[in-house]
């Protein structure tokens, strides 16, 4: 039997799930380019900073016309 002190604090063993959860999230999102707007913003501060950056929607509709342009093997 356990006594109040021996018991894992509560949540201890969901926060392994959760980690768990948000690295599949975090993998999903980078398999499908969920993620490529975060990336493109990283990049752009890492890479050239104080140059101005693209909005979201401005990122995504370049990012359409590059993938209309320049077709490739995609499975959609």
């Amino acid at each position: 039997m356990r006594t109040a002190g021996s018991a894992e604090p509560r949540g201890a063993a969901g926060g392994g799930l959760r980690r768990r959860l948000r690295l599949a999230r975090s993998f999903v999102r980078g398999v499908v380019g969920a993620d490529a707007y975060e990336v493109y913003l990283e990049h752009q501060g890492r890479v050239h900073p104080g140059e101005p950056v693209m909005t979201a929607r401005e990122f995504w509709r370049d990012q359409t016309d590059r993938q209309a342009k320049n077709p490739q093997t995609r499975c959609c």
